[in-house]
């Protein structure tokens, strides 16, 4: 048995790992301590049926610990999490301040789990939400088609940008509801302005009744933090540093679920069929394709569960060995706190 600590246990993704906790028959923890800032230290939560006492995020909360997850904003992990490898836990970090470091393993139980024995800081990384979304999927089709390169489209709901953003959603909705918008150019932005939501988005453009183009912060050549970050995650995740990616993120006005189109080439020869025999072999995937009975994955589907689910496979018309998908995986929970607790049991299970 071991001891395991939540680090950002009141967060969002805190709150889904304690779900996920709950929702095992068994678990290898003999301890289970909630850690977070000192302003939600003292708040009580249950986890298994035991009411336990949130503390504060100290270096000596790690003390005894064999691994700490953290779901925390980037420059607290950056601070926090070789604190913990320095107290002798396995830091099993949810944010990016370490995906593309070289001595810290970017871990997909499903597609490199043996990485996670490799860590020489004492850290292990959680891929970014909207690359884990497809790598399920192409780490499977990966190892039984030799993959080439990717084009990816993906479709990010709004708890992509956090809380903040569910809320800005809501809010637009709400303001929107019953006005008759979306006819001209300007007309959302000024509903949104009279009702005092002209301003302080974390949106660059109103979101609800439209799709936003970007999603991340301003890299060169036009490229966005959340693009590249699918390009070099992949990379990394798959084994493949000269696998060709391109991406490009689009916010759309969904809740929780990112979605995602992806072209993927292969070198070896591959159809439909033999794609979605092997995406039905796997135990973490829902394949979902059959368009004439109108099935194939939609977030509203999705959401809340563990799977990953795939539909629309078909071959790429004009591009030998390529085949079309789309994906779609719920961000809040296999995206970000099912995968770190699955990194965390793949730990334990040694």
């Amino acid at each position: 048995m071991t001891v395991l600590a939540i680090v950002g246990a009141t967060g969002a993704v805190g709150s889904t790992m304690i779900d996920i906790i709950d929702s095992r028959e068994t678990v290898p923890w003999s301890e289970i301590r909630l850690v977070a800032s000192a302003r939600s230290a003292g708040k009580k939560l249950t986890v298994r049926g035991e009411e336990l006492t949130v503390i504060e995020l100290a270096p000596e909360v790690f003390d005894g610990v064999d691994i700490a997850l953290f779901d925390v904003p980037d420059e607290v992990s950056a601070e926090w999490a070789p604190i913990a490898a320095s107290r002798g836990a396995v830091a099993v970090d949810n944010s990016g301040a370490f995906r593309m470091d070289p001595d810290v393993p970017l871990v997909v139980p499903e597609v490199n789990a043996a990485e996670a024995a490799n860590r020489p800081k004492g850290i292990i990384a959680n891929p970014n939400c909207t690359t884990l979304s497809m790598m399920a999927a192409m780490g499977a089709l990966h190892r039984a088609f030799e993959l080439q390169a990717l084009v990816v489209a993906s479709y990010q709901a709004a708890s992509g940008a956090g809380q903040v953003g569910i809320d800005r959603l809501y809010a637009e909705q709400a303001a929107l509801a019953g006005k008759e918008v979306g006819v001209r150019a300007g007309d959302v932005a000024e509903v949104l302005e009279a009702a005092g939501l002209g301003g302080d988005s974390p949106f660059p453009a109103p979101l609800a009744m439209n799709v936003v183009p970007w999603a991340g912060s301003v890299k060169d050549d036009g490229w966005s933090s959340e693009e590249l970050k699918v390009r070099n995650e992949s990379r990394k995740i798959l084994g493949i540093p000269d696998l060709k990616v391109s991406a490009t993120c689009v916010r759309v006005p969904v809740v929780t679920t990112h979605a995602l189109a992806v072209h993927a080439t292969f070198a070896s020869e591959v159809s439909p069929d033999k794609a979605r025999a092997v995406l039905a072999s796997q135990p973490t995937i829902v394949l979902r394709d059959d368009p004439a009975a109108g099935q194939w994955p939609t977030p509203l589907e999705t959401v809340g569960g563990d799977p990953t689910w795939v539909g629309r496979v078909r071959q790429a018309l004009d591009f030998p060995n390529t085949l079309e998908l789309f994906l779609c995986g719920d961000n809040l929970r296999k995206g970000a706190a099912l995968n770190t607790y699955e990194i965390a049991e793949t730990v334990a299970a040694g």
